[in-house]
């Protein structure tokens, strides 16, 4: 069973802290993380640090998707830090954040990434 399959079976889950900084996960770990708590449907507070994992736009994208079935979600802190995230990633993370509105604390890391000129204006 993977990470993301256990966290999927913890349906009642408010509070999810999770840190898997330099583990390499790549896109297809976050994947696998992106359903995990796409079924967390009463998740309140999210914090995420994949700092340094390589999982690129489409991992970004993932986590997008993910987060965005996360209806209840008011607080998310998430350290995607020098994870070779595009400006397209960028665009995809802010779309599944968007999604979540009853979120009143965001806290977004995104150091060292490729995010580009525009990526800080796709996420706004």
């Amino acid at each position: 069973m993977s990470l993301g399959e256990g966290i999927a079976k913890c349906v009642t889950l408010t509070s999810l802290d999770l840190d898997l900084s330099d583990n390499s996960i790549g896109k297809i770990g976050a994947k696998y993380l992106g359903e995990g708590i796409a079924m967390c449907v009463t998740l309140s507070s999210l914090n995420l640090v994949l700092y340094g994992n390589s999982i690129g736009e489409n991992g970004a994208k993932y986590l997008g998707e993910g987060i965005a079935k996360c209806g209840t979600l008011t607080s998310l802190d998430l350290n995607l830090s020098d994870n070779s995230i595009s400006e397209n990633g960028a665009k995809y993370l802010g779309e599944g954040i968007a999604k979540c509105v009853t979120l009143t604390s965001l806290n977004l890391y995104l150091i060292e990434n490729n995010i580009g000129k525009n990526g800080d204006r796709i996420l706004k």
